[in-house]
């Protein structure tokens, strides 16, 4: 072959090879044709279309109503000083207005049984249902449960979609989820994010047991009772509050009631109707790094004991006021929130056992739970009144007077407290600073008690350069309080 034609054979190769290997680099840079569950092979989820084709029929509506009277017009008509100047039977309000609420809720069981939040049926005279598939049935209120916020109904229908419920302990954080509902009325809504904290306690109902999952998947009015679910198509949560400081809409964070608490208060609720929980009878805080330092603590841990009521099951089993828990059945705890859930989530009647430190010292105490009654609300009571015999506590910051029989009144304590109650906080001082106010009883300084000023300055002279630790009794209801003083 001549030379000129083998340059030209070697030209014609090499391009071949170029042109080879650039299809080979555009073949391995196309995206790959995603598999059906809609995921790529080597890279991230990129649609949750199946996982919501599977949840959204199990995700309803659900609309509440109820009459309420409305407020008269004007109400000094009834007065007849003023009835005398307009005479006759002037037209009044008070005629009845229909209130309405509209939530989401999730089926759970195919026979027509449904979870919801108690906050969207309360009160309710009328409440229906709304179905994916434009349905509507009228529902029956089979039990609501106000501390959890969480409520049952039940339709006549069958061979419903249903939505399983996973096991919210193994959910992590910044686990994808998706929520889903009818916010602000305007039809199914799906709506994704994360898992951005765990064992949440918002304080902004009237839910006593709280360890909501915290989500930025976007939740706004009439998301309420519905679904937040994982990637896997299980429910992980029931949505209930946003907080949203101005009062408007999601600003991204949200709160769902956990798929196993709903899962005990919903078995509860069809089977009988109610649900039942465990107490053992003690008022509990959290130990604060300053607490820790005044008990001697090396390390701040467990749950402090701030008082246990007479006759109750840790009075009988022997634990004390100052008690620190570490651990409830084996398990360590850290706030008083879990320890509270841990207790009212064990049936009444079972024994549990309570890992304590005392003095410096670790001990067991097995304790049998009672059952747990709602508690009355104790009223608010203002600063104690004037006095003679005040005592000064000028390194603190407060004057203090001894607790008397008409001061024990008017303050609505039991009969039989004894302490020094609060006259006046020096707003600068450390006691202002530790939340002190006037009104609330001193019972104890550094585990010592106190009722008179020679109590107090003896009991003061024990803190050994640590923060004085007082137990205050306000309304009632005592805590312990570190105070730092200079």
């Amino acid at each position: 072959m001549k030379p000129a034609l083998l340059a030209l054979a070697a030209l014609l190769l090499a391009s071949c090879a170029r042109r080879s290997d650039s299809a080979g680099e555009a073949q391995r840079d196309a995206p790959r044709e995603l598999p059906s569950g809609g995921a790529s092979v080597n890279g991230p989820v990129l649609s949750y279309a199946n996982v919501v084709q599977v949840v959204a029929p199990a995700v309803v509506t659900v609309r509440s109503s109820h009459r309420v009277r409305a407020p008269q017009q004007f109400p000094f008509f009834d007065d007849p000083f003023f009835r005398q100047f307009f005479g006759g039977n002037p037209r009044r309000g008070g005629a009845t207005e229909v209130e309405h609420a509209l939530g989401s809720g999730v089926i759970v069981r195919a026979d027509g049984y449904i979870l919801t939040n108690q906050h969207v049926v309360d009160g309710a005279e009328d409440i229906r249902v709304d179905l994916v598939s434009r349905r509507t049935f009228s529902a029956k209120l089979v039990g609501q449960d106000s501390p959890s916020d969480l409520a049952v109904l039940k339709i006549s229908a069958s061979d419903l979609p249903v939505l399983e419920l996973g096991n919210s302990d193994q959910v992590r954080v910044g686990d994808v989820c998706l929520a889903v509902g009818n916010p602000l009325g305007l039809g199914e809504s799906v709506t994704a994010g994360i898992v951005s904290a765990k064992g949440r306690e918002t304080g902004l109902s009237n839910g006593s047991f709280q360890d909501f999952l915290q989500t930025d998947a976007p939740i706004n009015q009439g998301n309420s009772g519905g679904a937040l679910v994982n990637t896997r198509g299980e429910l992980i949560g029931i949505n209930s509050q946003i907080l949203s400081p101005s009062g408007g809409g999601n600003i991204g964070i949200g709160f769902a009631i956990p798929s196993n608490m709903a899962r005990s208060v919903m078995n509860q609720l069809i089977s009988r109707g109610k649900v039942e929980r465990g107490e053992i009878g003690v008022s509990i805080q959290p130990v604060t790094s300053e607490i820790a330092q005044s008990m001697g603590l090396k390390q701040v841990q467990g749950v402090l004991v701030a008082s246990v009521n007479p006759g109750s099951p840790a009075e009988k089993a022997g634990l004390k006021a100052g008690d620190i828990i570490l651990q409830f059945n084996g398990q360590n705890v850290n706030d008083p929130n879990t320890l509270r859930n841990e207790v009212a989530g064990t049936a009444p009647g079972s024994e549990v056992t309570l890992t304590i430190l005392r003095n410096g010292a670790q001990q067991q105490i097995r304790v049998r739970e009672g059952e747990l009654h709602p508690a009355e609300q104790s009223g608010q009571n203002g600063p104690a009144g004037g006095g003679g015999g005040g005592v000064s506590a000028g390194k603190l910051g407060l004057s203090l007077v001894p607790l008397t029989p008409e001061l024990d009144a008017q303050l609505g304590l039991k009969p039989g407290t004894q302490g020094l109650v609060v006259q006046a906080v020096d707003p600068n001082g450390p006691a202002a600073q530790a939340g002190i106010q006037p009104g609330d009883v001193i019972q104890q300084v550094n585990r010592q008690p106190v009722r008179t000023a020679d109590d107090m300055r003896a009991a003061l002279a024990k803190s050994d350069g640590r923060p004085p630790l007082l137990m205050i009794n306000r309304n009632g209801d005592t805590a312990f309080v570190a105070v730092p003083v200079q």
